[in-house]
């Protein structure tokens, strides 16, 4: 195997012989070399221009013609809800209101062939900051949660002196404007921007990403996502809905449908390998892959006395436990398709189940493998 920089630079400080120092020095020149080569192939031209936008105009650009998806400063589809909480909201517009400054928020001048769409400005980074600006101004945000002026804790915009208001209004707010920029750099851009963010959930991620316009994605996670027996077997509650946790569940399925018995400890570079390797390939059986997830999903529906859940009462349900019941289903009747349950209650809430469902290695490959095939055999009947 071939050396790192770092090794072949450790060999060199600690070699004695003039002649294998010279051909170190070689090998990094190499290195270096090949570094320089790859980073001018990957190295894009993007144009940018720093401006300052009031927080009226920002607001007036966002909101007119909004509802009709023709506002000028726009969200694109790849990024996420608007998720933030009313204390994260709250904070940014104390922030504004005392002078603290807020970070650049990213927007591209989007060229396109159609006239209505054309000289639009995408916003690329700063949409939950935009449409806080635009709750406030429009008064449909009351300032909650802030400790460094509590005085303010209550208001909406409508209640501040008039003089305030127009301040506000005024605020600058700093403004990175990309040109010349193709969607895919501006995706990476958005992903990049946003990788370690705490707040920033894989799903999310993943649709900001090249992979979120895919034809697996919009074909087969969009779709099954919203499929009503899924939605309704598979509750997870308001919050985890708009961070993009039912495509998560989607994703998790056909993984684990396809590659269990490959599973390597890490879920998130599981399901991201699974993305790579199946998002553009264009003879993917789409239909069948959302007939099979709805299948799957309208027997569990029927036969299953809580669907995923683990209690008539749950209103969220267990990642580990859905991956386990669907898959496990899945190949059940992929084995047998007039398959007919009994006695699901035996073994469903059994103490055998939920050990392989819960605790320290919830997400080790046997764990994994085992939950999936308990599933699987107890539905064929087998021991």
């Amino acid at each position: 195997m071939d050396k790192t920089i770092e090794e072949l630079t450790n060999d060199l400080a600690s070699s004695n012989s003039d002649a294998r120092r010279v051909e170190l020095r070689g090998q990094i020149e190499s290195f270096k070399e090949k570094a320089e080569s790859a980073i001018r192939k990957h190295q894009r031209e993007v144009s940018y221009d720093t401006k300052e936008f009031t927080v009226e105009m920002v607001v007036d650009k966002y909101h007119e013609g909004k509802d009709t998806d023709e506002n000028e400063l726009f969200v694109p589809d790849y990024q996420r809800d608007f998720v933030w909480l009313i204390e994260n909201q709250s904070r940014l517009i104390e922030s504004l209101m005392i002078g603290l400054p807020i970070p650049y928020i990213f927007i591209a001048d989007v060229k396109s062939d159609d006239p209505d769409h054309d000289g639009r400005i995408e916003i690329v980074d700063g949409s939950q900051r935009i449409r806080t600006l635009h709750a406030f101004v429009k008064n449909e945000l009351r300032l909650k949660g802030l400790k460094l002026v509590p005085e303010i804790n209550g208001f909406m915009f409508s209640d501040l002196p008039s003089s305030r208001q127009r301040r506000f209004k005024r605020i600058s707010i700093r403004i990175i404007e990309l040109s010349d920029c193709t969607e895919s750099t501006r995706r990476d851009l958005w992903g990049r921007i946003n990788t370690g963010s705490d707040e920033l959930k894989d799903m999310e991620k993943r649709k900001g990403s090249k992979h979120g316009n895919s034809p697996l994605y919009k074909q087969v996670l969009e779709v099954c996502a919203d499929i009503r027996a899924f939605t309704e077997a598979a509750p997870l509650g308001l919050t985890k809905a708009k961070r993009g946790e039912a495509m998560e569940f989607v994703l998790r399925f056909f993984a684990y449908l396809e590659n269990y018995e490959t599973f390597d400890h890490s879920v998130r570079d599981f399901l991201d390998s699974y993305l790579e390797q199946n998002s553009e390939l264009q003879n993917n059986p789409h239909q069948d892959m959302v007939d099979e997830f709805t299948a799957v999903m309208s027997f569990v529906q029927d036969n299953f006395p809580f669907g995923f859940r683990k209690s008539k009462g749950s209103k969220t349900t267990p990642r580990v436990r859905f991956e386990a019941i669907s898959v496990g289903v899945a190949l059940a009747l992929r084995e047998n398709p007039d398959l007919v349950v009994k006695g699901i209650d035996d073994w469903l809430f059994s103490e055998e189940f939920k050990i392989l469902t819960t605790g320290d290695g919830a997400n080790s490959r046997v764990k994994v493998k085992n939950r999936i095939e308990y599933v699987r055999d107890k539905l064929l009947g087998e021991e």
